[in-house]
């Protein structure tokens, strides 16, 4: 867990470089959600459950992984 602990969120729709529209969270990430042909999704507990809706690429049924603590 150590490696991810400067993780920030990306939620909730996950946008890269200047596709980062709606990631301006700067809260630490808590989780990280799989995605396919894509990076993981490193999301605070606020922007889990829209991320899962909302972000492209998402797994179904999702693969969630605990990073940090709150």
């Amino acid at each position: 867990m150590s490696v991810h602990r400067e993780a920030r969120c990306r939620g909730p729709y996950g946008g890269e470089g200047g596709q980062a529209d709606g990631a301006h969270c700067s809260d630490p990430a808590v989780f990280e959600i799989v995605r396919y042909r894509m990076p993981p999704l490193p999301v605070c507990p606020v922007h889990l459950g829209p991320a899962l809706l909302m972000a492209s690429g998402v797994l179904w049924p999702p693969e969630i992984r605990l990073i940090g603590r709150i």
